[in-house]
C-alpha cells in the first residue's frame, strides 16, 4: 500500500491545489490503507515447523511456491526446539503447529483450545530407544540414565515401551535434553539411552556404537504428525488453513515422485546433508487425502480416535489429564472437506 502516496504526490504537483486531497479524504484514505493491511496481517498463516520429516517437508511446498499456487499465505516458523513450538502454540504466538497426537491430546487436557485439522505422516520406524552396545534389551535399561525430550512423544514413546515389558518411568533416571543433544550425550557415554529420532538413530548406530532396542514401527498409528490450529485461527484464517491442507496433498505426491530434489530443500532446513535426510523419509508414511479421509475416521481401527485410548491412558498416569478426553473434539475435519478431502460426517465435527 505504501506506493499509493508517492503516486499522488506526484498528481496533485502537477494538477495543483484542485488535485490536493481534503483533510478529511486523506483521513478516510489512510484509515483505509490501515484496514487493508491489518487484513493482510490477519490472513497470514504463522506456522511452527521442527525438525521432523513429516513437518520439515512444509519447506519445500514453500520453495516449490505451492502455498501460493493454491492462494496461501504461509509463513514459517522453525523452532529448535520441539516443545518450545508447542508452548508458542498454546501462547498463541502462532496459528498452527507442527506436532504429534498425544501431544495435542495433552494440550487438550490442559484446556488449550486447540484442534487438529490434518495428518501430515505416521512415523513407521523413524523414532527409536536407543542404547550402549552393552545393552542388549529394554529390560537391561532399569536403574540407568535415558535422554529425551520430557513430556513430548519422546517420554509417551518410552512409557509405552517400558509398559510392555513390565517396566514404568519409576524404573529409569530421566534426563531432559532436545534430540540432537540427547543423541551427542549417548555418543559421549554421558547417558546410558536416549529416545531419538533420524538421523539421529542412525548418527548413534554408526558413530556411536549404539544399538536400537525398540521403534516406532512397534507402535502403528500411535505417533501421528500433524497440523494443529488455534480454534480462533480455524475461524479467522480458514481460507489459509484449507490452502495449506490443498497444498499439502500436492506436497505427498512431491515427496513420491520427486524424492530426490525434495530431499535437498528439506536437509537444507533441518541442517544436515541430503544424505542423511532419506532414512528419515523411508521410514515415514506420508499421508494423502484418502489416508486423511481415513485418518479422522473413528471407524477405522488405526485413526486418531481409535488410538486415543492409549494416549489417554497415559496422560492420566503422568498426572497430565485429571479427567476423560473426548478424542473427537480434538479433531476439526470441515477443513478437509472443504479441501476435497471429504470424510464422514458422522465420524468428526
Amino acid at each position: 500500500m505504501g506506493s499509493i502516496f508517492p503516486a499522488w504526490h506526484a498528481r496533485t504537483r502537477a494538477c495543483g491545489d484542485r488535485g490536493r486531497l481534503s483533510r478529511a479524504r486523506l483521513g478516510l484514505l489512510l484509515c483505509c490503507a490501515l484496514c487493508l493491511g491489518a487484513r493482510a496481517a490477519q490472513a497470514e498463516l504463522r506456522l511452527g515447523v521442527s525438525d521432523w520429516p513429516g513437518w520439515v517437508a512444509w519447506y519445500v511446498a514453500e520453495q516449490r511456491g505451492l502455498f501460493r499456487k493454491y492462494g496461501a499465505d504461509v509463513k514459517l516458523i522453525w523452532f529448535p526446539s520441539y516443545s518450545d513450538s508447542i508452548a508458542a502454540l498454546e501462547g498463541g504466538r502462532i496459528d498452527a503447529n507442527s506436532q504429534t497426537w498425544s501431544d495435542t491430546l495433552a494440550q487438550r487436557a490442559r484446556g488449550a483450545p486447540v484442534k487438529a485439522v490434518l495428518v501430515n505422516d505416521n512415523s513407521a520406524g523413524n523414532d527409536a530407544i536407543v542404547a550402549r552396545r552393552d545393552i542388549a534389551s529394554l529390560r537391561e535399561l532399569k536403574g540407568r540414565s535415558v535422554a529425551l525430550e520430557q513430556h513430548s512423544v519422546s517420554q509417551f514413546m518410552l512409557a509405552t515401551a517400558l509398559a510392555r515389558h513390565g517396566m514404568s518411568l519409576a524404573d529409569i533416571r530421566l534426563v531432559n535434553l532436545s534430540a540432537p543433544a540427547a543423541a551427542a550425550a549417548l555418543r559421549a557415554g554421558r547417558v546410558d539411552a536416549a529416545v531419538v529420532w533420524n538421523p539421529w538413530v542412525r548418527e548413534v548406530e554408526q558413530n556411536g556404537g549404539g544399538r536400537t532396542l525398540f521403534t516406532s514401527r512397534e507402535m502403528p498409528g500411535l505417533i501421528a504428525g500433524l497440523l494443529v490450529a488455534r480454534e480462533q485461527s480455524i475461524q479467522s484464517k480458514r481460507a489459509e488453513l484449507v490452502a495449506a491442507i490443498r497444498a499439502w496433498y500436492e506436497l505427498e505426491r512431491v515427496l513420491r515422485e520427486d524424492t530426490e530434489s525434495a530431499l535437498s530443500i528439506m536437509a537444507k532446513a533441518a541442517g544436515v546433508r541430503a544424505a542423511d535426510y532419506g532414512l528419515p523419509l523411508s521410514d515415514t508414511r506420508f499421508f494423502d487425502a484418502a489416508a486423511n479421509r481415513a485418518a479422522f475416521d473413528a471407524a477405522q481401527p488405526e485413526s486418531l480416535v481409535a488410538v486415543a485410548p492409549i494416549i489417554e491412558n497415559y496422560l492420566r498416569q503422568m498426572g497430565f489429564a485429571d479427567h476423560s478426553l473426548r478424542a473427537g473434539d480434538a479433531l476439526d475435519a470441515s477443513l478437509l472437506r472443504d479441501a476435497g478431502g471429504a470424510v464422514p460426517r458422522g465420524s468428526q465435527p
